[in-house]
C-alpha cells in the first residue's frame, strides 16, 4: 500500500527556488522592452527576417518567417505570428512599422477583426530597418547563443534612432508592467539632437506631445506632460475626430483613441441608448473599409451634433486615457525612466555602437594598410619576387622565402604569394599603392573620432538628420488645449425633470417621473413588503441612503433607471454592492446639501449632523461611519429647518422637544446629546413629527430643558389603538 509523503518546506525558500526564476524570466526575457525599443520576441523575429535577406529581397509567405523564427524563439507558431502582426503596416499599430506586409493583418482599432492565417499573407522588412540593423555585421552589438547553441543572435539591435520612444510598447510582467506611448519621429530626433548638444535642454520645446498611428486629438495639459517627461509616469487624454455630414444628418467618426476599439465604442453607445440616457441617435453603423475607419451615427431631426459629441466624449471611449509607465530594462534591470534619462541611456548605448563600429573599421583598414605596405616592398624588385617563387622547390617554402627576401611578415608574404600572375605588373601594383595615402588619412580620421566623444556625437547627429529626411512624417495626432479641449460637466448633459423616489422595506428602489405617476399611481409591491420612504425631487438631485450598518450610500438620481408604478423597481443590494445582511433603513434626497440629519438612538441620545457633512469632492459612492454605532438606532430623519418633534419610549413616556436645543455636530459618528432620559430598563422607541400623532395636548409633554424624562401618555391621548407612532 502506497503511503503519501509530505515534505515540509519553508514558504520563503520555496518561492525563491520555484517562483523567482519564473518571475525574472518574464521580466527580463519577455514583457519589458530594452533600450533599443524591442522585446526579445520582436528582436528574434526581425533578426530572422534580416538573415533571410528580406531587407532587400521580395516578400515571402509569413509562414516561412514563422518557421525560421522558431530557431531563435522556442514558442508556438501563433505566438510568433501574432508578434509579427503588430509590427506590420497592415495592422497599423506602429507609427513606423518594421514589416512591409501584403494581406489581411487585422486592424489596431478593431477588437474583433481577425487577421488572416500566415499561409495567406506575405511580408518583408520595411525600409526603416536599414537603420535598425545598420552595421550589425561590424561588431556593433554583442551576440549570444540561441536556446540550443546552434546559432548566434544579437542581445540588442543597433538602432540609429531612439526607437524606444518612436513606437509604442506595452507589457505586463510579474509584479510590474510597462506602457510606453509613441512620439513623432521628427520630434524625437530633434529632441535627441538638442540633448546631444546640451543635456539640460528644454525637452518640451522639441518633443511637443505623444503621437499615435491612429491619429485623434490629444488633450494637452502642460503640467501632466511635464510630469510624464520627468518621471515616466502619468496619463493624458486622447479624443476621437469626427465630421458632420449635413446632407445626410449624420456624424462620421474617422479617427479614435489608440487605447480603444470601434466595437467598444459601439457597445457603450448602444448601452446608453438602451438606458435612455442618449435619445438623439437613430442608428449606428460601422462603415470601415479599405479607405479607413468610419463609424456613422444617424441623428434624429433637430439634434445639435456638437453638443451630442461632447456628451459622447464624456460618456464613451470616444475620449480615453493613456496611462504612461516608461519601464525599460537597462543592463538587465527594470527602471522607470523619464524622457531625459531614456535619452541618456540611449545615447550611451548608441555611442558604444559607434565606437565598436569605428574600431571594427579601424582594424580592417589597418590590416589593409599592412598588406599594402608589404606590397610596396616588392615594387622595388618584382623580378626578384618572381625568381624567389620560381626557384622555391616546395609550396610550403614560398612564404618563408618571400619573408626572408623582402623582410616582410607572414601575413604580408601570404598576401603577395596569393597575387595572380596577371597582376604582377607595375600598373596593378601602383594602383594598389595609391590607396596607402588614402588609407592613412582614413585611419587618422577614425582615430581622431574615437578619441573624442564630441566627434562621435556629431556622427550620431548627422545620422539622425539624414534619418529625419528619409522617414520623417507630419504628426498624426492633433493637439488641442484650452477652450477646444474643455468638456462641460456631466450634469449638464442630464435631462432634468421632476421625479418621485420610493424605498420599500425589502430594499426595492423606484424612480418614477411625476408625469408617469399621474397617469398611474397604483404601486406594485411584493406581498410581504411595504413602503418605507418616498421623496420628491429632480432627476439631477442626489440620494442619501442610510443602512443598518452605519453606512451612507450616495446615488445620483439620474443613475437610477426610470420605472413605472407597476414595476418592483431596482434591488438595492445589487445596485449599491451592499454588505451581506445589510439593509437600507432611511432615504432622503438633496441637491445643495442643506439642512440636517437627525439620528435618535435607543439610549435616549439624539445627534444633529449637517447634511453637508456627507458631501464629498470626489465621486465616492459609500461613506462609512455615517452615524453613531454603539447604540441601536431608533429613528433617522431629514430636517430642512429646526422644528418640534415627539420622542416616545417603549413604556409610553412622551417628550415634546425643539430640535433647535440640540447642538450641531459636524462629526458624522457623533453620539449626540441626551434628550430623553429613559427609565431604567426602557429605551427610546420612536421619534415623530407633531402631525404624525393623535395627541391633543402637546403642552403637557413639552419641556424647557434637555435632557428630560418626559410624561406618561395620558389615557385620553391614547383611546384604544389610536396612539401609534407610525
Amino acid at each position: 500500500m502506497n503511503q503519501e509523503r509530505y515534505i515540509e518546506q519553508n514558504i520563503v525558500e520555496a518561492l525563491e527556488t520555484n517562483y523567482m526564476p519564473y518571475a525574472m524570466s518574464v521580466i527580463i526575457s519577455r514583457a519589458i522592452p530594452e533600450i533599443d525599443g524591442f522585446k526579445p520576441a520582436h528582436r528574434k523575429l526581425l533578426y530572422t527576417m534580416y538573415k533571410m535577406n528580406l531587407i532587400n529581397g521580395p516578400r515571402t509567405k509569413s509562414s516561412n518567417v514563422v518557421g525560421q523564427t522558431m530557431k531563435l524563439n522556442p514558442h508556438g507558431d501563433m505566438a510568433i505570428y501574432e508578434t509579427m502582426v503588430r509590427l506590420t503596416k497592415g495592422n497599423g499599430a506602429l507609427l513606423h512599422p518594421f514589416v512591409d506586409s501584403k494581406g489581411n493583418f487585422g486592424m489596431q482599432q478593431s477588437r474583433d477583426m481577425a487577421f488572416a492565417a500566415p499561409r495567406y499573407t506575405e511580408v518583408k522588412l520595411d525600409g526603416i530597418c536599414q537603420d535598425i540593423f545598420g552595421d550589425i555585421d561590424k561588431n556593433t552589438v554583442d551576440f549570444v547563443d540561441n536556446y540550443d547553441g546552434e546559432m548566434k543572435e544579437p542581445v540588442l539591435l543597433p538602432t540609429a534612432f531612439p526607437n524606444v520612444l518612436v513606437n509604442p510598447n506595452q507589457g505586463i510582467a510579474v509584479g510590474m508592467a510597462s506602457n510606453i506611448c509613441s512620439f513623432n519621429l521628427n520630434e524625437v530626433c530633434q529632441t535627441t539632437i538638442a540633448y546631444l548638444k546640451d543635456a539640460n535642454c528644454d525637452l518640451s520645446e522639441t518633443l511637443i506631445a505623444p503621437d499615435f498611428s491612429t491619429g485623434g486629438q490629444l488633450v494637452y495639459n502642460a503640467e501632466e506632460m511635464k510630469a510624464i517627461y520627468e518621471t515616466g509616469r502619468g496619463s493624458f487624454k486622447v479624443r476621437a475626430k469626427y465630421r458632420y455630414d449635413k446632407q445626410n444628418n449624420c456624424i462620421e467618426i474617422y479617427e479614435i483613441p489608440y487605447t480603444t476599439a470601434v466595437e467598444a465604442i459601439m457597445d457603450k453607445i448602444i448601452e446608453l441608448v438602451k438606458q435612455g440616457k442618449i435619445r438623439e441617435i437613430a442608428d449606428l453603423r460601422d462603415e470601415t473599409d479599405l479607405s479607413g475607419l468610419k463609424l456613422t451615427l444617424d441623428l434624429k431631426r433637430g439634434t445639435d451634433p456638437e453638443k451630442l459629441m461632447l456628451r459622447l466624449f464624456r460618456q464613451t471611449p470616444l475620449e480615453d486615457s493613456f496611462s504612461c509607465n516608461f519601464n525599460i530594462l537597462i543592463d538587465g534591470k527594470p527602471q522607470v525612466l523619464g524622457v531625459r534619462d531614456i535619452l541618456k541611456h540611449w545615447t550611451d548605448f548608441r555611442l558604444g555602437c559607434i565606437r565598436r563600429r569605428l574600431e571594427f573599421d579601424l582594424d580592417k583598414k589597418n590590416h589593409r594598410l599592412h598588406l599594402l605596405l608589404g606590397l610596396e616592398k616588392i615594387l622595388m624588385d618584382i623580378d626578384k619576387a618572381v625568381k624567389i617563387i620560381r626557384d622555391t622547390k616546395t609550396e610550403a617554402e614560398v612564404v618563408p622565402n618571400l619573408m626572408a627576401g623582402f623582410m616582410i611578415d607572414n601575413i604580408q608574404a601570404e598576401f603577395i604569394a596569393e597575387i595572380k600572375l596577371r597582376h604582377l605588373n607595375k600598373e596593378y601594383i601602383l594602383k594598389r599603392l595609391e590607396d596607402i595615402d588614402q588609407l592613412k588619412g582614413e585611419i587618422a580620421d577614425i582615430q581622431k573620432t574615437l578619441g573624442s566623444n564630441l566627434a562621435m556625437k556629431k556622427v550620431i547627429i548627422s545620422e539622425l538628420t539624414a534619418l529625419m529626411k528619409k522617414y520623417g512624417k507630419d504628426r498624426l495626432t492633433e493637439i488641442i488645449q484650452g477652450e477646444d479641449a474643455a468638456l462641460p460637466q456631466a450634469e449638464s448633459f442630464i435631462e432634468d425633470y421632476n421625479v418621485k423616489v420610493f424605498l420599500t422595506e425589502q430594499n426595492y428602489l423606484k424612480k418614477i417621473s411625476l408625469v408617469s405617476l399621474r397617469a398611474s399611481s397604483d404601486q406594485k409591491l411584493k406581498e410581504d413588503d411595504r413602503m418605507l420612504c418616498e421623496n420628491e425631487g429632480s432627476n439631477k438631485d442626489e440620494l442619501l441612503l442610510f443602512s443598518n450598518k452605519q453606512n451612507c450610500y450616495k446615488l445620483k438620481v439620474y443613475d437610477v433607471p426610470d420605472a413605472k408604478a407597476s414595476a418592483l423597481g431596482e434591488y438595492l443590494p445589487n445596485l449599491l454592492g451592499m454588505e451581506q445582511d445589510e439593509k437600507i433603513i432611511y432615504m432622503t434626497i438633496t441637491n445643495k446639501y442643506e439642512g440636517f440629519m437627525l439620528f435618535a438612538f435607543e439610549n435616549g441620545k439624539i445627534a444633529k449632523v449637517p447634511v453637508n457633512s456627507y458631501e464629498t469632492k470626489t465621486n465616492r459612492k459609500k461613506l462609512a461611519n455615517a452615524y453613531y454605532a454603539k447604540s441601536p438606532i431608533a429613528d433617522i430623519r431629514f430636517l430642512a429647518h429646526d422644528t418640534e418633534l415627539i420622542a416616545m419610549s417603549d413604556i409610553n413616556k412622551i417628550l415634546v422637544f425643539d430640535t433647535a436645543k440640540i447642538p450641531v455636530k459636524t462629526t458624522r459618528s457623533t453620539q449626540g446629546v441626551q434628550v430623553l432620559t429613559p427609565k431604567k430598563g426602557s429605551i427610546l422607541a420612536k421619534v415623530a413629527a407633531l402631525d404624525e400623532v393623535a395627541i391633543t395636548d402637546f403642552d403637557y409633554y413639552r419641556t424647557r430643558n434637555l435632557p428630560a424624562r418626559g410624561a406618561y401618555l395620558k389615557p385620553e391621548d391614547a383611546p384604544g389603538e389610536q396612539m401609534t407612532l407610525l
